[in-house]
């Protein structure tokens, strides 16, 4: 099991992230009523920026070199959605039952803990942690 949990967080992570890309890159309306209650006219730059940072995050996740990179740019995204949710948006949007928020908190967890696996690959701690 220890062999695959990294596998599994990462898949857990990229999933989360990749079945949100088609909502934010095909202009669907969820998606654009919810990036304008956070961005207001700029919700287009902030829908589309978004969708891009998670498909690299989801592509980076499965370098070897280079998860840590992903995780952490997963991490960041996360933690704008989940202070989003909470801020802005509030838990349960548009009657989703709070599956946005519990992907965004399933990904951030899984994200950290990647971090942590791969802290001996950031090249700027050197291995130090």
């Amino acid at each position: 099991m220890k062999k695959y949990f990294p596998l599994i967080l990462k898949l857990a992570a990229a999933i989360i992230m990749l079945q949100t890309l088609f909502f934010k890159f095909s202009g669907a309306q969820q998606s654009i009523d919810l990036f304008t209650e956070i961005a207001g006219e700029n919700q287009a730059y902030m829908r589309i920026g978004t969708g891009v940072i998670e498909l690299i995050a989801s592509i980076l996740l499965f370098i070897p070199k280079r998860t840590w990179l992903g995780a952490l740019l997963a991490l960041g995204t996360m933690t704008g959605a989940i202070l989003s949710h909470i801020s802005i948006l509030g838990i349960i949007h548009n009657n989703d039952g709070g599956a946005l928020f519990i992907g965004a908190v399933i990904t951030f967890l899984a994200s950290l803990i990647l971090l942590i696996l791969n802290r001996k690959d950031i090249p700027f701690l050197g291995g130090k942690l």
